[in-house]
């Protein structure tokens, strides 16, 4: 029977000098964890890795005093699929969630998506398949997509950063393959952000298609109005986030003002909120985007209640291009045919953008066939994460 032998983890800096409309990133922290099996490949034991996504601190109290003593302390049958020849994630869900109360999906939920990334890491590993593989065969038809749409995020607010070095910075995106990148607004006045949103659409060849937008969830109704009348005759990829991630009422009334795509759901983190913004937030599933980040959520167990919950409600799986620019959310829309994912060419380093060697092609990537997420394939993260355990 497969066991876990030890769980490592550890609060690291990814501090920038760079902001959103709501947060500068100077003091932003991230958890690592890895998992530690006693199944051996080549050599050496099998270890899962995970992280958070930027945007949430690290969990590294809720880890230290209350997850990973849960799961260590678990009796190890409850921990396995039935054969007991490799880990069972949603069983091991459930006992991180034991003797957990419903509701108040904030920080706990970044936790546990932190060790599921990495449980299902170790797992994928284990059966020696790549892990959007793995979810396409277990959830899924059984056929992953060859390629995965991926947009390049960046456009945030740095001290002396004027509109020469915003249009230099989205052409270093095009060069690297991107057809598509998103920019911050709200952390200017409305006439500044038209003038950075023209300057980048002056790079973009004057399409405005080719360009998201991303307010942080920094507007009151009124000022979210003023934008979206600005913004509209741009013809934009999306308006993204422009209220506070809860106030449903809020994107339901501005649903009435916008006549274009919008986008929200990256600070969602369960089914259940998922849920109230299907109802009330008035999305429209034929245009609009859904950004569910599955290492801030519970991770890829409470991820696919959430694929559930949309199909319930009419939401193709398509629509839905998570948040978080990292590896997990590139395998899960592989797997599960997601419509693409966020990429962090740029910034949040080492954590942000994808393996080396994944090219981008004209918007899209391709996954290799590595068992795994892939994160021994990143040469600036992957030293990291294995001083955990070595």
């Amino acid at each position: 029977m497969v066991r876990i032998t030890a769980i490592h983890e550890k609060t690291v800096p990814i501090q920038s000098n760079i902001r959103n409309a709501y947060i500068d990133f100077s003091t932003m922290t991230a958890s690592v964890v890895a998992v530690v099996t006693d199944v051996v490949r080549e050599g050496r034991p099998v270890v899962g890795y995970g992280f958070n996504s930027n945007g949430r601190y690290g969990a590294g109290g809720l880890l230290r005093e209350r997850f990973i003593p849960r799961l260590l302390a678990a009796d190890p049958a409850l921990l396995v699929n039935e054969s007991g020849d490799n880990l069972d994630p949603h069983r091991i869900w459930q006992v991180l969630m034991t003797g957990e109360k419903p509701g108040g999906h904030g920080e706990r939920s970044v936790a546990v998506g932190v060790l599921d990334m990495a449980v299902w890491d170790a797992a994928a590993k284990i059966a020696e398949k790549p892990l959007y593989r793995l979810l396409a065969e277990q959830y899924g038809d059984g056929n992953t997509d060859d390629r995965v749409f991926v947009y390049a995020a960046g456009g945030y607010y740095q001290p002396g950063k004027g509109l020469g070095a915003l249009q230099d910075e989205m052409r270093q995106y095009l060069d690297l393959g991107y057809r598509v990148v998103k920019m911050k607004i709200g952390g200017a006045d409305l006439a500044e952000d038209v003038r950075r949103v023209e300057a980048v659409i002056e790079v973009l060849d004057g399409d405005g298609s080719r360009l998201a937008v991303d307010a942080n969830g920094r507007f009151d109704l009124r000022t979210a109005i003023a934008y979206a009348d600005a913004l509209a005759p741009y013809g934009l990829f999306w308006y993204e986030e422009a209220g506070d991630p809860l106030d449903y009422g809020l994107q339901a009334a501005l649903s009435q003002y916008y006549p274009g795509p919008m986008a929200t759901g990256e600070n969602l983190f369960s089914h259940q909120d998922v849920r109230n913004l299907l109802r009330y937030g008035g999305m429209h599933p034929e245009t609009d985007y859904l950004q569910f980040d599955c290492a801030l959520s519970y991770g890829v167990v409470e991820y696919l209640r959430t694929l559930a919950v949309l199909r319930e409600h009419g939401w193709s799986a398509r629509r839905v291009i998570p948040h978080g620019g990292h590896q997990l959310s590139l395998h899960l829309a592989a797997g599960l045919g997601l419509g693409g994912n966020e990429s962090y060419p740029g910034v949040f380093q080492p954590f942000g953008g994808f393996a080396d060697g994944y090219q981008v092609d004209d918007g899209y990537v391709r996954l290799p066939k590595t068992p795994g997420i892939g994160f021994e394939h990143k040469a600036a993260l992957y030293p990291l994460l294995k001083s955990l355990h070595e």
